[in-house]
């Protein structure tokens, strides 16, 4: 039987995870408009300087919560290339219509 501490601290590890959840579908949703409207300005799905900006800026917060700049970078780094994908779907999507 696990300890009443111990099963504390994991229910707010999974009360976070799933805040962690929602945050992305809402953070995706966001993303899937900006998508649709480079999509439909002949933008590309990428764009260096942004993302560039972005990660100084994570990496600044990311000092100032006591994390780890290296580690947020990777996320942030891991969850861009996803939404540049879908970018470049839904651009493919556009072309093919």
């Amino acid at each position: 039987m696990s300890h009443p501490e111990l099963l504390r601290l994991r229910d707010s590890i999974d009360n976070i995870d799933a805040a962690l959840i929602h945050l992305l579908a809402e953070r995706f949703k966001c993303t899937q408009a900006v998508g649709e409207f480079k999509a439909t300005h002949s933008l590309p799905p990428a764009d260096p300087a942004r993302e560039g900006a972005q990660i100084a800026r994570l990496r600044r917060l990311a000092e100032d919560a006591k994390l780890d700049p290296d580690f947020a970078e990777k996320f942030l780094g891991f969850i861009v290339k996803e939404v540049i994908r879908h970018h470049e779907a839904i651009a493919k999507a556009g072309r093919a219509v």
